[in-house]
Parts: structure tokens; C-alpha cells; sequence
């Protein structure tokens, strides 16, 4: 666009991240007209090495992907078959079967690479979603009317409704006054991929070690992904470690069932926290993703924790709209809060009651944990609900998330 040019749609999404571009497929597959933007150039994706950042894919954010069109061009996928947990090295441990709610497995390990691409994709696709990117957004002005989003070209983009989907510390919710709830682990999560020289079977595996969770994902070939938390005092001494010696650490946690293991690709690491925004939603604007949460890494489920953020948000605007009604009025925008905001407190708690339980190695505690695992495991009912969840298949699902249409 030309400087100082106003350009007047549906939707203002500002943020191109998953979280984004996935509720820009959403609107634009219903027909209405939305503009995206983003600080990165889409160019970047194309032929982009991989970084060593992979997502868990619930089975219900992939039934949504499906709906979206999105799925049809995610390149690479390894299913998630099996769930094994464990406390450190006690021989009881709690077992996941997926033959044991059908046929579809758990989810799907993807590289984030991967599926950005395919997100890039499908909006291309789509006649009424604009892609700006990059961009820089100067300004948000909102009234009882629209929200203006200001460029830093000077174009300013016109909307009755704008979304923040710009991250944990997204500057849309700070210009809105609406604060966070927030607080750190101590922890830091460190990430790797890693070679094995047997195959995965498609089991993931989650070990409960004093320091935090060591949770081994597995990928497409004999890859699988680590996520392993550790001290925040003790990490930054683990990634300034030698290849050699980082890998003789991780093998150390890893275990030796899978055969030699080599790390390939980059290893990063990031602080881990918790926050909570006090509301989602403000005038003419809505929270989805990281700007409205961030959770314990503990059950992999921060990202579809904010895709159904986007399934809920999509199928209360898209209703309004269809009625005729304001898409950006108090009242569809508190019933996504509503929607939204206890579903995420909920797993918020359970994650942080998790953590809190198994990053210790306190004996008496131990061994109730152990129990518990053995526990669930031999009770057929419970252990289906725990697999429930771990599908994304639990509670007021949106429509996108039962693999329906909008």
C-alpha cells in the first residue's frame, strides 16, 4: 500500500504466527475479509533450515487443519501412537494406547517450519485474507466504532474488530491496560533433536526428573525431539557445553533403548513461566495464543491451548456476522472471554500442579506418585479421560475442533 492510504476490512489480525495465520484461514474460509500482520518476511519460510522447533498437534487441532484446508499441505507428520509416563527410573509407570479410543492416533509431531509454510499456504489460497508482512505496527487507536491499526509506512488498517495475536508479550494487550498474572518456574526448557539409531514406534515418552520434565517426541524417521527442563541455575551450564559433553548429559536422562543417539541441529533454550492475561478481550479487540496465556511446557499443550482460542474466536464472529450483527461489539467478544478464559485457567492449574508435584525427588512424595501412575494405569475409565485430554477432545469443543464447518 501507499503511504498515508486506509485500507477498510473485516478483521485486523496482528500477528503471523500460528496462532494468526490459522484464525486468518478460519476467517477467510467463511467468507470474510481479514488482513494479517506480521514483522516477518513470509520469503524467510521458503527453503529455511530446520531449527529444531517442533509442535505437538493435538488430534483435535489437526481435525481444525483439516477443515481449514490447512493440512492438505503440511508436508511431513509423524503420529503420535502411544503415551508412556514415568517417574525417573521406577519400574511403575502409566501407559497410552490410542487403539484404545479407535484408530486416529493421539496427534502429530510437526516441524514449525513446516507448518508455517503450509499456514503461508492456504492464505495464499484465500481471496479475502491480505497478507502484510513484514510490517511494522506504529499505533492501535480503537473507539466505539472501529480499531485503526498504524503502519509504519503510514497506511492505517480499518476494522470493527482487531485481534492481538502478537505473542507473550504482546503490545496490544499492554496498550489496553489489561494486565497479566505471571510468574516464573526457575526452570529453563532446553530443546534438541535428536538421531537414534533404532526406531521410535511413534511413542512418546515423558520422565519425571527431579530438575523437571525430560520429554522425548518422537518425529518423522529416527528423529525425536527433546524437551527437556532443567534448573535455571544449572542450564546455562548444560548449552555451554561441547557436543560431545552435552550429548553424553542428554544420554544420561535419555536412556539407551532407542540405541546411540546423536544431536543434530541446534539446541536453544528459554525461561520458563507462567502468565495469565486478567481478560481477553478489550474494546473492538481480542486476545488469542500467547497473548492471552502462556503455560508449563509439562503436557505440550500451549499451542493447542491457543488454537482453540482461534476455533472459538472464529465461530463467534463468524455467527455474528452471519446474523448482520457487529463482529467487534461487547457482546460476542465476552462470550469467546467466557468461553475461553476458564478452559485456560483450568489447564493453566493442572500443569502447574504437575510441575510443582514431579520436580522434586522428596521419597514420601515419590512414591505416591508412582502409585498414582500404576493407579491410573490399571483403571480403564479414568485412564480414557486422562487420553481424552491428551487428544484435545474434552469439553465445550468449538465446531473446528470436532472436524465441522464453520
Amino acid at each position: 500500500m501507499n503511504a498515508k492510504q486506509t485500507l477498510r476490512t473485516d478483521i485486523v489480525i496482528v500477528g503471523g504466527g500460528m496462532a494468526g495465520l490459522s484464525l486468518a484461514c478460519a476467517f477467510g474460509g467463511a467468507g470474510l475479509d481479514c488482513v494479517v500482520i506480521d514483522r516477518e518476511d513470509p520469503a524467510t519460510a521458503v527453503g529455511a533450515a530446520f531449527d529444531g522447533r517442533v509442535s505437538a498437534l493435538a488430534h483435535a487441532t489437526c481435525q481444525m487443519f483439516k477443515g481449514l484446508g490447512i493440512w492438505s499441505h503440511i508436508s511431513e507428520a509423524q503420529p503420535i501412537l502411544d503415551i508412556r509416563v514415568s517417574d525417573g527410573d521406577s519400574l511403575l509407570f502409566l501407559h497410552y494406547d490410542h487403539r484404545d479410543l479407535g484408530d486416529e492416533p493421539f496427534g502429530h509431531m510437526v516441524e514449525n517450519r513446516v507448518t508455517r509454510l503450509a499456514l503461508l499456504a492456504r492464505v495464499a489460497e484465500l481471496p479475502t485474507v491480505r497478507l502484510l508482512a513484514p510490517a511494522g505496527v506504529m499505533e492501535v487507536r480503537r473507539d466505539a466504532v472501529r480499531s485503526e491499526v498504524h503502519l509504519a509506512d503510514g497506511s492505517v488498517i480499518s476494522a470493527p474488530l482487531c485481534v492481538g495475536a502478537d505473542g507473550r508479550n504482546s503490545p496490544l494487550r499492554q496498550s489496553a491496560g489489561i494486565k497479566c498474572a505471571a510468574w516464573s518456574y526457575h526452570q529453563v526448557g532446553i530443546v534438541c533433536t535428536v538421531h537414534h539409531e533404532l526406531p521410535h514406534g511413534g511413542v512418546a515418552q515423558e520422565r519425571f526428573l527431579p530438575a523437571g520434565p525430560f520429554a522425548i517426541l518422537p518425529m518423522t524417521g529416527n528423529r525425536s525431539s527433546l524437551v527437556w527442563t532443567e534448573r535455571a541455575d544449572f542450564a546455562p551450564a548444560m548449552m555451554a557445553l561441547d557436543e560431545a559433553a552435552f550429548t553424553a548429559e542428554m544420554a544420561s536422562r535419555f536412556g539407551d533403548y532407542l540405541g546411540s543417539l546423536e544431536v543434530v541441529g541446534p539446541r536453544w533454550s528459554y525461561p520458563l513461566a507462567l502468565h495469565l492475561a486478567e481478560r481477553y478481550t478489550d474494546r473492538r479487540l481480542a486476545l488469542v495464543g500467547d497473548a492471552a496465556h502462556g503455560i508449563h511446557p509439562i503436557a505440550g499443550q500451549g499451542l493447542n491451548l491457543g488454537l482453540r482460542d482461534v476455533a472459538a474466536l472464529a465461530e463467534v464472529i463468524v455467527d455474528t456476522a452471519r446474523l448482520g450483527l457487529d463482529i467487534g461489539d461487547a457482546v460476542p467478544l465476552e462470550r469467546y472471554q467466557r468461553w475461553r478464559r476458564f478452559d485456560a485457567l483450568l489447564l493453566a492449574a493442572v500443569t502447574d500442579s504437575l510441575n510443582r508435584l514431579f520436580s522434586n525427588d522428596i521419597e514420601p512424595v515419590r512414591l505416591v506418585r508412582d502409585l498414582g501412575l500404576a493407579a491410573v494405569n490399571r483403571m480403564g475409565p479414568l485412564k480414557k479421560v486422562f487420553m481424552s485430554h491428551a487428544r484435545g477432545t474434552v469439553g465445550q469443543l468449538p465446531k473446528l475442533l470436532q472436524g465441522q464447518s464453520l
